[in-house]
């Protein structure tokens, strides 16, 4: 891998790690797509993956104070349930349809919550039920679960913070599964895993994004924050949209 890869691997999980830690989510819609060029798809995912298991664990220990364990007992089984349910249907479907209905149903969903926000709250376990299983089967059939949970978010009104808090263990637990599913089978040539030197700059990548993040964190009001959060979700509903419109 040459230095200029290595350079555009380095910003963009820099930038998707400062994202994250103020926004609660974002690593993977940044940097996964770079990754994906420069490394192809299988490893760049990987290491989009690992990335985002380091960074989701940095960001835990900042905010733990603020993390709704109660919410993540209750969604984390449903998720793995979507997931299996995701991956059938990926067996089975045309993954372009899926990416289309999946990204279309969502920025409809986001749309709606974002405007009904202040008329209407929802509340309620059948809710948190359905986005669980949303979210696992988006993560599994897209990629992209951040727009599921945006969307619950302002559904509920809940607070930012905790939402960011309480979206880092999440992405612990599903990216560590695919890292895992991807070892697992051997999906990853060995010799197509970056150098060691290469982990290194990354992992550096990440705790510099952390720390700017923190900083930024500290001066970005909540409700901005929370907006950042909004555009990170219809960016990812918009491409995986987008996406299965150019495939089908």
């Amino acid at each position: 891998m040459e230095i200029w890869a290595v350079v555009a691997a380095g910003v963009a999980v820099l930038v998707g790690a400062g994202l994250q830690r103020v926004a609660g989510m974002g690593l993977g819609l940044v940097a996964a797509p770079v990754l994906t060029v420069l490394l192809g798809a299988s490893v760049g995912v990987l290491v989009s993956n690992v990335a985002a298991i380091v960074t989701a664990l940095l960001v835990l220990r900042a905010l733990r104070d603020r993390v709704d364990w109660r919410r993540v007992v209750t969604i984390l089984p449903l998720m793995l349930v979507g997931s299996v349910l995701g991956a059938l249907t990926v067996r089975e479907a045309d993954s372009a349809w899926l990416d289309v209905i999946v990204g279309g149903s969502v920025l409809v969903a986001l749309s709606a919550s974002a405007l009904l926000r202040r008329r209407v709250r929802i509340e309620g376990r059948p809710v948190a039920v359905l986005t669980g299983l949303t979210a696992g089967f988006m993560n599994t059939t897209s990629g992209v679960a951040a727009p599921a949970w945006t969307a619950y978010a302002l559904a509920t009104r809940w607070e930012h913070r905790s939402f960011a808090a309480t979206m880092q263990p999440l992405l612990v637990v599903m990216n560590t599964m695919s890292v895992a599913t991807k070892l697992g089978l051997g999906a990853i040539p060995p010799h197509a895993v970056p150098a060691w030197w290469v982990w290194a700059a990354l992992l550096a990548a990440v705790l510099a994004g952390v720390g700017l993040g923190a900083v930024l964190a500290r001066r970005v009001p909540t409700a901005v924050a929370s907006r950042i959060a909004l555009l990170v979700a219809l960016a990812g509903a918009l491409t995986a949209l987008v996406r299965g419109l150019l495939t089908v």
